[in-house]
């Protein structure tokens, strides 16, 4: 094949940028399986696509600015993970497609006019939608269940915090128990929280599903097993790392999903036209040797129903 031709230039390969709450490896395998689902589109980085990354690490003041950059460059489309950073690129542009993954109700957050039909220029996946803490409260009760005092360990900075609060004291409510929120948005912060709880003879804990919290998760497990505070987590991988319950979406197929998403606008679908997608599977997991630690017996109901158990 001969040279170019004078003043001929390749065609710039379309550009992703990828914008997250979370670190670059935490949650693990977060960008692999994007990327396992975008390559399922018929893209693949390095070949026919570059994907431009920031990772605010829990840090959502820095969300604003990233966008701005893809926005300026300008990307393609970007790839929002977390509502935090769903809604710092929704401000940021209303023409650039935005694919998210979050794990919220994407329309009480006004990201989209309908699940269906999403209008606009955003759309992608939901990890939540139904009352997805309610289970989380109904399964931490039957764990302990002579717990009538609950505590909340949340991040007042994330933009779901108030919604979600509202919603975990009415089913508190419903379940017949008390909660007592326990805020904490820096790590200096999280030790005091566990400290009140304990001062005030909370019986267990709900932990906020937030990115900051979920980049404590071995500060967590520790303070847990040191205040004895039979907790629960939202991640498979916090229950692996000492949590002693946990129970959510299986969130590597929706991040899968995710990149799947960002492969059909690429070829030219609307967001508009590509339904919300919503999770369909749950999981699970009991962790019997923390368990064991805080002197828990763990109802044989729970550990029948339970997709994973440590031992």
């Amino acid at each position: 094949m001969g040279p170019w031709p004078a003043g001929a230039q390749q065609k710039a390969l379309p550009v992703i940028g990828y914008l997250s709450t979370n670190s670059a490896n935490i949650p693990a395998r977060e960008v692999e399986v994007f990327r396992d689902g975008l390559k399922s589109a018929g893209f693949a980085e390095g070949r026919n696509v570059t994907i431009d990354y920031r990772f605010a690490e829990g840090n959502y003041d820095r969300l604003p600015a990233f966008a701005a950059e893809f926005v300026a460059r300008p990307v393609d489309v970007i790839a929002a993970s977390g509502l935090p950073a769903a809604l710092a690129a929704k401000a940021k542009t209303s023409t650039i497609p935005i694919v998210f993954t979050i794990g919220v109700d994407p329309m009480v957050n006004g990201l989209v006019a309908g699940l269906r039909q999403p209008g606009g220029n955003l759309t992608g996946v939901t990890q939540v939608v139904t009352a997805f803490e309610e289970k989380q409260l109904e399964l931490l009760h039957e764990l302990t269940p002579s717990a009538v005092l609950v505590g909340f360990l949340v991040n007042s900075k994330n933009p779901n915090y108030a919604a979600i609060s509202e919603r975990i004291e009415a089913v508190a409510k419903s379940l017949g128990l008390r909660l007592f929120q326990l805020p904490a948005v820096s790590k200096d912060e999280i030790e005091p929280a566990f400290a009140m709880g304990r001062e005030k003879a909370i019986g267990a804990l709900l932990i906020h599903n937030d990115t900051f919290l979920r980049e404590q998760t071995q500060h967590l497990v520790q303070m847990t097993f040191q205040y004895r505070i039979p907790t629960m987590f939202y991640e498979r991988e916090q229950a692996i790392a000492g949590g002693l319950i946990s129970y959510s979406s299986r969130r590597e197929e929706m991040r899968r999903q995710a990149g799947v998403y960002v492969g059909r606008v690429l070829q030219g679908t609307k967001p508009a036209d590509l339904p919300v997608m919503q999770p369909t599977r749950f999981e699970l997991v009991v962790n019997l040797k923390t368990a064991k630690v805080l002197g828990l017996t763990v109802p044989p109901s729970l550990l029948a129903r339970a997709d994973e158990v440590i031992e």
